[in-house]
């Protein structure tokens, strides 16, 4: 930092004016306060304003606007007024077109850029996966399994082999098409996985985003890849292949995963199957009984609205030989009688008491170990009176529905049987 008058670096500190520093020079006796941007910053935006408000870098700080003030007259308001006028000549000059098209601010903004997608890369992380292809074989289905399993993005795959190996036939041309980086080894034993080892242990060098690192391979000598890995802070996932499956272990945390290359699917664990077949039965059991109440609905909603008669009657196959040959009209009357000869008038509880304590009794007599359930009581009373028990209720009256009027009667006592009622007439005991 210079003084702004004669460039001078000899200057001492002279107290603070609105929470800046403020200097006095020790060679002309001029007060100045800090600059407010950084001297580089500062020396791009006056050298490359294409003449906007072009001024020197000692116009450009703050004591400018306060050089011909006398000194006795900077004064607080003096000060907060200045510091107003040379923030707005600041941004004037900054957000004018000809600032903002510079290359000094096109750079600018650059660097800011490629850092924040630098920050960007290093909080979100990658994972990585090292295969030897020598000794292990990842289809598509495979691969895209494993990278369903890292918490980041597989982002760099890396596959080593002995491409000159006639063995390995033309699955480098596979890997490549998928986006691996074929590493070559020379021929000779345990080639690939020294390779393998020498490369990981360094992969945060040339990889600093990487969070977590597939090993694929069956070689037990990659344990001391996986721990040198894990010792590094990353999260390693060991992949080997046992028969027909690929067993995958966390090593940080101990969990193992099973994937079938046969069914091209993770092979779950006794526990989660146990809870699947319970998931299922439990879905079927639901299923079925939403069946059944939809059934159980239909047929009342069909009995209570079309008034079926479904009393035995033995003259039943002449009516139907009949009826065809009659009109309407024919069939209208014939039908009122019949329900006039057999239906029964109840016009209030104590009469349906009655007729219900006659129907148990009859029942009784004729199958003294029949246990008789609500419906079955309400079907009897239907083929007496040729209405609905619901509907007898509600004309007179008496409740909601047949089951909570025999509740609420003290004429009957009601007994849970399964999913019905049996019902007695304390009168017929």
């Amino acid at each position: 930092m210079k003084c702004p008058r004669c460039e001078s670096t000899l200057y001492r500190k002279n107290g603070r004016r609105n929470d800046k520093q403020n200097y006095l020079c020790k060679s002309c006796g001029r007060q100045f306060l800090e600059p407010t941007f950084p001297p580089s910053l500062e020396s791009d935006l006056l050298a490359n304003n294409n003449g906007h408000t072009k001024a020197s870098t000692a116009e450009g700080t703050e004591l400018s606007l306060v050089e011909n003030l006398p000194e006795e007259k900077v004064t607080e308001k003096s000060l907060g007024s200045f510091s107003l006028t040379l923030a707005e000549e600041l941004l004037q000059t900054i957000l004018s077109p000809d600032c903002l098209e510079s290359a000094a601010f096109g750079q600018l903004l650059l660097k800011i850029q490629q850092k924040n997608e630098i920050q960007h890369k290093l909080e979100t992380g990658i994972s990585l996966l090292l295969l030897d292809a020598e000794n292990l074989k990842l289809d598509i289905n495979s691969e895209l399994f494993l990278a369903s399993i890292c918490e980041y993005s597989l982002q760099v795959k890396m596959a080593f082999a002995n491409w000159r190996n006639p063995n390995i036939g033309k699955q480098d041309i596979e890997l490549y098409n998928r986006g691996y980086q074929l590493i070559h080894v020379p021929g000779g034993k345990d080639s690939a996985d020294a390779k393998m080892i020498a490369l990981g242990a360094c992969v945060l060098r040339y990889y600093p985003t990487v969070k977590e690192i597939l090993v694929c391979s069956s070689d037990g000598i990659l344990m001391h890849l996986c721990n040198e890995l894990q010792n590094q802070g990353l999260i390693v996932y060991w992949v080997r292949r046992q028969g027909q499956n690929l067993h995958i272990e966390n090593r940080n945390t101990g969990k193992l995963t099973h994937y079938s290359l046969a069914m091209g699917t993770e092979v779950p664990s006794f526990e989660k199957v146990v809870e699947q077949i319970q998931d299922l039965i439990k879905t079927e059991q639901d299923s079925i009984n939403a069946r059944l109440n939809s059934l159980v609905a239909i047929a009342s909603l069909f009995q209570e609205r079309c008034n079926i008669n479904i009393k035995d009657n033995p003259k039943q196959p002449e009516i139907e030989e009949i009826i065809p040959a009659l009109d309407n009209s024919s069939i209208q009357s014939i039908q009122e009688e019949e329900k006039k000869e057999d239906s029964v008038e109840i016009f209030n509880g104590k009469t349906l008491d009655k007729l219900l304590v006659k129907i148990i009794q009859d029942i009784n007599i004729k199958s003294p170990k029949t246990q008789l359930s609500v419906s079955k009581l309400g079907s009897e009373l239907q083929k007496i009176t040729g209405e609905s028990p619901n509907s007898i209720i509600k004309k007179l009256k008496l409740g909601s529905n047949f089951t909570k009027y025999l509740e609420s009667s003290p004429t009957f006592t009601l007994k849970a049987s399964g999913k019905e009622y049996e019902v007695t007439a304390l009168l017929c005991e």
